[in-house]
């Protein structure tokens, strides 16, 4: 009963590689990464995860639209496993990155849909895990904010264990990973070493 998205994968992935997910849609690529952040829990089998994980793939969920940008800063660090210690000692990198300025006290309902973004990212890329997901390169913002947000996705991925990131754009993939996992209807087709 029900689809499976998923069916028979086994794999490891070991520090320092550069995992990149390719595959048509539907193929399960983001149902994968669900898996490895914990969204989504396997029905049968076994997933292990070993160490901290941040997931960049729906940036604008876990926020709360009437409430504060700064309000929102603790909700959404909760989601990622942060203490409220934690989150107090970001609370500032994370505001002027965002360069919201005083919209950080207004609710976010009165936010443009880039400021929410550029709120999301900040809050998403302010930790440093041992494992980052990524479901495609994110743009987010005008021009001079992306240059600053690629700077630092580039910051990210150079201070990760682990990358996994799930893209449609061959340059990526090849500029990035080290390994390329081709999903075909949820099954791995191939799983290949690259660069």
């Amino acid at each position: 009963d029900g689809v499976h998205a998923l069916e028979g994968l086994t794999f490891n992935i070991r520090n320092g590689e550069r995992v990149g997910l390719v595959g048509h849609n539907g193929s399960g690529k983001t149902t994968l990464l669900r898996a490895l952040s914990g969204i989504y829990h396997p029905s049968f089998g076994s997933l292990k995860v070993e160490g901290s994980v941040a997931t960049l793939l729906d940036l604008s969920s876990g926020f709360d639209p009437d409430a504060s940008g700064y309000e929102n800063i603790f909700l959404r660090s909760i989601l990622f496993g942060k203490t409220k210690a934690q989150t107090t000692r970001l609370v500032d990198a994370i505001v002027e990155f965002s360069e919201l300025g005083e919209f950080i006290n207004l609710p976010i309902r009165t936010y443009s849909s880039g400021m929410v973004m550029r709120l999301a990212f900040s809050i998403a890329t302010s930790i440093n895990p041992d494992i980052l997901l990524m479901d495609e390169w994110l743009s987010v913002g005008d021009a001079d904010f992306n240059v600053k947000a690629s700077a630092r996705l580039r910051e990210l991925i150079s201070n990760a264990s682990i990358l996994v990131i799930a893209s449609h754009d061959p340059g990526i993939i090849s500029n990035i990973c080290t390994r390329v996992i081709s999903l075909e209807g949820g099954r791995i087709k191939s799983d290949e070493a690259i660069g």
